[in-house]
């Protein structure tokens, strides 16, 4: 094996999100609802098409070890983030919960996968990401996954 193949072998090994300092960020938004998020497409560089409730998007890493969806729900009572994640059951429950006034964070493990639920109330929408990736690798996507959460703004 020559010295290029084994170096390209050794950074293929490497988890995606460890390598976020050489990471590319862009600002995804859905206009009609003023949903907005930094994405970081050299991360999440497939696009999934739209998110199966909602309107959105959904993006995959090159080897689909690893999802994110942004999408806005309809939220026409306005329900506060506490009303709405009751109405939500997520299988396997939940593990972290954080609930405020104005968004709920919540995360969970299931079938060794880590994932991550932060929604933002706006109006008549709550404004969401959902992350799916590895659980062996939640250390490494630790800044990532804080970014993007605290990125997603209206």
């Amino acid at each position: 094996m020559g010295p290029l193949l084994f170096v390209a072998l050794i950074v293929s090994l490497v988890p995606v999100a460890a390598r976020a300092d050489s990471t590319v960020w862009r600002k995804y938004g859905i206009p009609s609802t003023s949903a907005e998020v930094d994405i970081p497409v050299s991360i999440f560089s497939e696009d999934a098409g739209s998110p199966t409730d909602g309107r959105g998007r959904r993006f995959f890493t090159r080897d689909h070890r690893a999802d994110l969806t942004i999408r806005s729900i309809p939220n026409p009572e306005n329900a506060s983030p506490a009303t709405f994640l009751s109405k939500l059951r997520p299988p396997g429950g939940i593990q972290y919960r954080r609930v405020t006034p104005r968004f709920f964070a919540v995360s969970s493990i299931r079938n060794g996968r880590t994932w991550y639920n932060r929604c933002n109330r706006v109006n008549e929408y709550m404004n969401c990401v959902l992350i799916n990736y590895p659980a062996a690798e939640e250390r490494e996507w630790d800044a990532v996954v804080t970014r993007i959460s605290l990125s997603l703004g209206s």
